[in-house]
């Protein structure tokens, strides 16, 4: 059995320290995404999408076991936001942002093989979620981030210092990226690791 772990070979993407934000560049990746709107702390739509990516990638990953004779961790599930309006996020609006959420995919999870753990999941689970998922690959290029450890509704100063630093190297770009490394149902709020992730020029 041959075992990857993808946040190890890929740490300065997914273990960056809390101290200094970083430069880096994000080449593609394959990706599973969900699209939508709306608050994600009491919009449905947004509780189904996670639960169909989680689904999804864990049908992948078993069925990469089974076919491949691959082992790996499933990655962090990740978040892309923005707003038409962005005075929205400086005002809380959650009810209008817009989001897609994502798992990374190992390379050897084909389109194929990638439809078919879906339609298969699908059958035996029936998540309304999952006839939204689009499999495709992602790529942010340049970019800054750094860990920001705490509940999420202190990631405000977080999100300052890497805009700050994107604002004395070059300028925004893209959307708003985080990468959410703790389990919120296990571990303490104080204690939770995000990614906060800015596209540059």
């Amino acid at each position: 059995m041959n075992k990857i772990d993808l946040k190890s070979e890929l740490k300065p993407l997914y273990k960056p320290s809390a101290k200094a934000v970083v430069e880096l560049y994000v080449p593609a990746f394959n990706f599973l995404m969900i699209d939508g709107e709306g608050n994600p702390n009491t919009t449905e739509k947004y509780k189904e999408a996670v639960e169909a990516l989680y689904c999804a990638a864990y049908t992948i990953k078993f069925a990469l076991k089974r076919e491949n004779a691959l082992d790996y961790v499933v990655m962090p599930l990740e978040g892309l936001w923005w707003a038409d309006d962005l005075t929205s996020f400086d005002r809380d609006d959650k009810d209008n942002w817009k989001w897609t959420m994502m798992i990374m995919q190992p390379p050897e999870a084909t389109t194929q093989l990638v439809q078919a753990a879906i339609n298969h999941a699908q059958d035996r689970k029936g998540l309304p979620g999952l006839r939204n998922i689009r499999f495709e690959p992602f790529k942010e290029g340049r970019c800054a981030q750094i860990m920001h450890v705490g509940p999420f509704f202190e990631e405000g100063p977080t999100i300052q210092r890497v805009h700050h630093y994107i604002s004395r190297h070059s300028a925004l770009r893209g959307k708003h990226h985080e990468i959410y490394l703790s389990d919120i149902r296990r571990a303490a709020p104080e204690k939770w690791k995000t990614i906060i992730r800015q596209p540059m020029e």
